[in-house]
C-alpha cells in the first residue's frame, strides 16, 4: 500500500502533456479538412466536365474522337486526385500511429502504483527525454534533438517534423522572404481567420514596404489595392500609414519621420518571425515556451526548504568529491536556479521509519546512512553526513524517538 507522500496524482501529471495528444489531433483535423476541400473541388469540377461533354456530344459539337480526348483528360484529373488522396491517407495513417503510441505512453502512467515504483521512474525518465527534445527543437538544435529522440526510442512521442517546418519558415523570414510564410497562411486560412490573426496582413504590409523601398511605385500601388485594401475594415490606420510612403518617398525629409522609419526598419523581420512562431504555436495548441521551463521550476520549488538557504553550502554530486549531498537543491548545478523560487509548502511532515541523529544534530534515515557509507567505501563502523561531509563513528549515532 502506498503512503500519502508517495501517492501518484495522475491528473496533475497530465497538465504538462496536453500538447502530446492535442497536436496530432490538430494535424489530423488539418489533413481531414484538406482532403474534404480537395474532394469538394474535384467533385464539382468532374460533374461540370461530364455535363459539358454530354451536352456537346448530344448537340454534335464534339466528334467521337474529341469526346474520347476530353474523357481521357477527365480520367487523368481523377487519377491525379487519387494520388493526392493516397498521400493524405498515408499522412493520416501516420498520425493515427503517433496518437496510438502517445495514448499508450500516457496509459503506462496509470499502471504505476505509486511514486516509489520502478515503473514510475522509467516513465518519468521518458518524459524528461521528451521535454529535452522539445527544448532543443524550439532553440534550433534540430539535429541534436533528432539524435536524442532516436537514441531514446521516443521519435513517435515528439514532433520533430513540425518543428523543422516551423524553423524553415522562421529562417526564411529572417532572410527577408515572406513567400514560404504566405503559403503557410494560405494553407491555414480558415483557422487564422477564426483566430483573427494579423500575421498575413503584416506579411502583405512588409511586401508593400519592400516594393516602396525599391522604388517600384506602380507595383506597390497595385499590390496595395489587391492585398491591403481588403483589410481596411480592421487595419485602416496601418494602411493609411503605409499609403503615406507613396507621398513621402519623393520627399527625403519626410522619410525621417518616426512612423516611416519604423516601417523601413530591419527589426520588422525579427518581429514577423516572432509573430509567426506565436501564431503557429497557438494554432496547433502548443505552449508558448518549452514545457521544461514549467516543469523545472515547479520541481525545484517542491524540493526547496529553508535548510537549503543560506546554511547549506553548495556541493557537487560528482564522483570526484566525498561531500555528496542527497539534496538536489544544494547541488552546485541547481542551487543558482532555485535561488529566487518560493519554498515548498508542506501541510504535514513525513519522517523515515528509522531516524537517527548525528553529533552535529542532523537527522537522517539510518538505512540510508549505511547505504551511503557502503557506496563511498568508508571504513567499517564509520558513517558520513551527506550534507556537510563530516565523518562519525557509528557508536556516536543515537536513535530518535517521536512521541
Amino acid at each position: 500500500m502506498s503512503t500519502s507522500s508517495s501517492r501518484l496524482d495522475h491528473e496533475n501529471h497530465f497538465i504538462l502533456d496536453e500538447s502530446l495528444l492535442r497536436l496530432p489531433y490538430e494535424l489530423h483535423r488539418k489533413v481531414f479538412k484538406k482532403a474534404q476541400n480537395t474532394w469538394e473541388r474535384e467533385k464539382v469540377a468532374t460533374a461540370e466536365t461530364i455535363k459539358d461533354l454530354a451536352q456537346k456530344a448530344s448537340s454534335g459539337e464534339h466528334s467521337a474522337e474529341d469526346s474520347v480526348k476530353a474523357l481521357d483528360a477527365a480520367i487523368a484529373k481523377m487519377q491525379n486526385y487519387k494520388r493526392k488522396v493516397e498521400t493524405l491517407h498515408a499522412e493520416e495513417k501516420q498520425l493515427h500511429g503517433h496518437q496510438a503510441k502517445r495514448i499508450a505512453h500516457l496509459q503506462d502512467l496509470y499502471k504505476c502504483p505509486d511514486l516509489m515504483d520502478k515503473s514510475y521512474e522509467r516513465w518519468s525518465r521518458k518524459r524528461l527525454d521528451r521535454l529535452l527534445v522539445d527544448y532543443l527543437a524550439r532553440h534550433g538544435h534540430l539535429e541534436t534533438a533528432k539524435k536524442l529522440a532516436e537514441d531514446r526510442g521516443i521519435i513517435d512521442l515528439v514532433d520533430l517534423e513540425m518543428f523543422m517546418s516551423c524553423a524553415r519558415i522562421e529562417e526564411s523570414l529572417k532572410n527577408k522572404s515572406t513567400a514560404e510564410c504566405l503559403v503557410w497562411c494560405a494553407e491555414n486560412k480558415m483557422a487564422l481567420r477564426k483566430q483573427k490573426s494579423e500575421l498575413e496582413f503584416e506579411l502583405r504590409l512588409q511586401d508593400f514596404v519592400d516594393l516602396m523601398r525599391n522604388q517600384k511605385l506602380n507595383e506597390a500601388m497595385n499590390y496595395a489595392k489587391r492585398f491591403l485594401a481588403p483589410h481596411k475594415a480592421t487595419h485602416f490606420n496601418a494602411i493609411r500609414q503605409a499609403a503615406g510612403l507613396l507621398a513621402a518617398s519623393s520627399r527625403s525629409h519626410l522619410m525621417e519621420h518616426p512612423q516611416y522609419k519604423a516601417l523601413y526598419s530591419e527589426d520588422r523581420w525579427s518581429y514577423l518571425a516572432e509573430t509567426f512562431i506565436k501564431t503557429h504555436n497557438s494554432l496547433l495548441g502548443l505552449p508558448p515556451g518549452p514545457s521544461i521551463f514549467v516543469a523545472l521550476p515547479a520541481g525545484l520549488s517542491a524540493l526547496k526548504v529553508s535548510a537549503c538557504y543560506p546554511s547549506c553550502p553548495p556541493t557537487t554530486s560528482g564522483p570526484a568529491t566525498s561531500n555528496t549531498s542527497l539534496c538536489p537543491i544544494c547541488a552546485t548545478e541547481l542551487k543558482p536556479l532555485a535561488k529566487d523560487l518560493p519554498y515548498a509548502h508542506y501541510a504535514r511532515s513525513s519522517m523515515d521509519l528509522d531516524p537517527v541523529v548525528l553529533p552535529n544534530n542532523r537527522i537522517y534515515s539510518e538505512e540510508r546512512l549505511h547505504s551511503l557509507a557502503k557506496k563511498l567505501g568508508l571504513p567499517q563502523g564509520m558513517i558520513r553526513d551527506p550534507t556537510t561531509g563530516e565523518d562519525f563513528e557509528q557508536t556516536q549515532v543515537k536513535k530518535v524517538f517521536i512521541m
